[in-house]
């Protein structure tokens, strides 16, 4: 979030300062930012998913990645077009996920030269898609507090993150 706000500032704002790491993690663990605390964000989508699952599905960026095809199927299937047998079969599932992985999204010429809203290229978008990346950037004592605000902030409500 750090790096993709840095990129968006200037072409929203026309500002050209930037925030420093420290600056940005002090921001998120208060919970400033355009959107409310980011625990609050994700616990209200997760509740409503609890409490109506046949209109809300949380997915897991990190399930995504670790488990595509089993998490293509869910989405599939909530949204009420389940794949048959000979879908399954003929590999339409392993071609969904091609088509909708973060390497061919980042590839597209829309993603690559493409701006949204006339003033944020596309590409800031897309960066690694990588799970954990944070931990190369935040130093273990950030780490650390992160994980223990999160713990604390999500506590009881059966949602986890992992790496």
């Amino acid at each position: 979030m750090w790096m993709f706000m840095n990129k968006v500032r200037p072409a929203v704002n026309n500002n050209n300062s930037s925030l420093s790491i420290d600056e940005a993690f002090e921001f998120f663990y208060e919970g400033v930012s355009e959107f409310g605390p980011f625990w609050d964000h994700v616990l209200g989508y997760w509740k409503e998913s609890l409490e109506n699952p046949q209109k809300v599905l949380f997915l897991k960026y990190e399930d995504l990645k670790k488990e595509p095809k089993i998490q293509v199927k869910t989405l599939a299937k909530f949204m009420g077009y389940g794949f048959s047998v000979d879908e399954e079969t003929h590999g339409v599932i392993e071609d969904i996920i091609s088509l909708c992985s973060f390497e061919h999204l980042k590839d597209l010429d829309v993603n690559k030269n493409g701006y949204w809203r006339n003033h944020v290229e596309n590409k800031v978008f897309f960066r690694k898609g990588e799970v954990g990346d944070s931990k190369n950037y935040l130093i273990p004592r950030m780490v650390e507090r992160l994980d223990r605000l999160m713990e604390e902030k999500l506590l009881g409500s059966g949602l986890v993150f992992q790496d």
